[in-house]
Formats: structure tokens, sequence, C-alpha cells
């Protein structure tokens, strides 16, 4: 029995759609190599710094060392459910997205290696509300697709994945760890990558916008299970700041990051893709697809 009826790019070619045009644009701006990242300067500041503001790097670099490490471990139950389905334009994209992943994750390491002396034990600095998200929630969330690929699934998944994880998480930690270092002329390496990384995110944080509006866009009802996996996890992920900045003396870091900062940019964020999501419901595909090429500008 035939386990295949066709191919798409045989059959008509692959489809213009948001996906599609995420992927060139990963072909075009995603090409940076972190074993090019010059850390000559990176390493001069360390070795300037005092025990506090390097606790303080380590502490943040972890979280984005283990983060980077955990969605790369974890993405591919969503590549396979994609291609399960055969929506090749979007698996084409998911391609660049676990190189890019894989990426993320060699830089920090090279950081940690090369600028910071590789540092034992850098497990103690994640707080209880960072190991329910990373340790639990994400692996759980993502490897239920090995088994089920329900819309009820996918939309947990991307929730965890790209909402919570990429687009509260990463995209807070990013903005304000970069501008800190930046404001105070330190670790031009570091600096130059989460460029990068910035860049890379906002494409992956795009896709999942566009999954989530896709599903919900086949049967609104999807929307109540987004809602209720984006409010079950957002409290976890307010927790992993405000757990964090609690060893710091009024909430403030030796770089001037602020624990206020970090909580209100998380919940913009937060609030902001809440809003696009629920939008979709009594949306077209072909509107859903409009919508996020203009959302979008990375």
């Amino acid at each position: 029995m035939a386990v295949r009826e066709g191919f798409r790019s045989t059959s008509g070619g692959l489809r213009d759609c948001f996906p599609l045009r995420l992927y060139a644009k990963a072909k075009r701006l995603g090409t940076w190599d972190p074993a090019a990242i010059d850390f000559t300067r990176d390493r001069e500041d360390w070795a300037a710094l005092g025990e506090l503001e390097r606790e303080t790097i380590l502490s943040l670099t972890s979280l984005f060392a283990a983060g980077e490490e955990a969605v790369t471990l974890d993405l591919l139950p969503l590549v396979l459910a994609i291609a399960r389905d055969g929506r090749v334009e979007e698996e084409l994209y998911l391609t660049s997205f676990l190189f890019e992943e894989g990426k993320h994750t060699e830089l920090f390491a090279r950081f940690l290696s090369e600028v910071a002396g590789s540092p034992p034990e850098l497990e103690r600095y994640h707080v209880p509300s960072y190991r329910t998200i990373f340790y639990d929630e994400l692996p759980a969330a993502m490897n239920r697709l090995l088994t089920d690929t329900s819309a009820e699934a996918l939309a947990r998944a991307s929730v965890t994945y790209n909402v919570i994880v990429e687009g509260v998480l990463a995209e807070t930690g990013y903005e304000s760890y970069h501008e800190s270092l930046a404001a105070n002329g330190l670790m031009p390496g570091l600096c130059a990558a989460l460029v990068e990384i910035k860049r890379d995110e906002s494409r992956h944080i795009a896709y999942g916008i566009y999954l989530l509006s896709r599903l919900v866009a086949s049967d609104a009802a999807i929307w109540d299970v987004i809602e209720a996996r984006m409010n079950e996890l957002f409290p976890y992920a307010l927790g992993v700041v405000t757990e964090t900045f609690e060893r710091y003396e009024d909430g403030v870091t030796p770089f001037g990051l602020e624990q206020s900062a970090f909580v209100d940019f998380a919940t913009s964020q937060f609030t902001k893709r809440y809003e696009r999501i629920s939008k979709s419901r009594g949306k077209t595909l072909a509107e859903i697809d409009a919508l996020a090429e203009a959302e979008t500008d990375a």
C-alpha cells in the first residue's frame, strides 16, 4: 500500500506563504558564525570584573546557555509533526530554525569556556520557576507531539516554546542583557552575537505566532487551549525574573539591570502576543498569512 500520493514540488511547486518567506529571510540573515565571534576584548573585560559582576554575568548566561540547549534538543518533535502533516514550506523554515538554535547553543558554550573559564555547576542559578519551564513543561509539551499531533497538542507545544520560552523569557532576557552590557561598554563580542541571536529569535517567534494563528483560524475553539496554556505558564515566566533578582539588593544588579524593567518588558511581550493570536478567530488562512507578513521585520 502506498504511503505517499505525490510531491508538492512536482505537482504545482512550493506555495508562496509566510513560512516560505521566513525561510528566505533565514537564508539571507541567519548566516552568522558563532565560531567567528571575536572574544578578545570580552576576555579582557572579564578579567577586570569584580566577583559580584562575574556572578551576575554567569547567572544570566547560565539561563541563556541552558535555555538554548533545551530548545535545540526539544524542537525535533515539532519538525516531525509538521513534516507528517505534509507542510513542506513550514518544514523548510523549521530546518533553519533548528540550525539557528544549535548556533545559539554553540555561542554560549564558547563564551562560558573561552571567556568565563568553564565555571562548574552553573545549574545552581536555575531557580525553581526556571526548572518548571525548562526541565518539566517544555520537554513534556514537545515530546507529546511524538504520539499526539492534534491541534490541541500543537497549540500547547507552540505556546510553551514560541510564546513563553522565546517570546517572553528569551526576548526579555536578550533585550535587557544586551542593553546593560552595551551601555557599560562591556563584552563587545557577546554584544555582537546577541544582536544576531535576537534577530534569529524574532523569526522563531513570528513562526510560532503564525502557527498558533492558523490553528485558531482553522478551529476557533483552539483559542481556549492557547489562552489557558498562556495563563498557566506566564506566572512561571515572571517567577524566573523575580526569583533570579532576589539575590540583589533592591532588585538592581551591578550593571544597572532592574527587576521592574524585566517584569514590565515581559508583561508587554506577553500581552502583545496574547492580543495578536486572539485576533485570529474568524480569519481566513490568507488573512493570517498577510497579517504575519505585515507584523514581522526580520
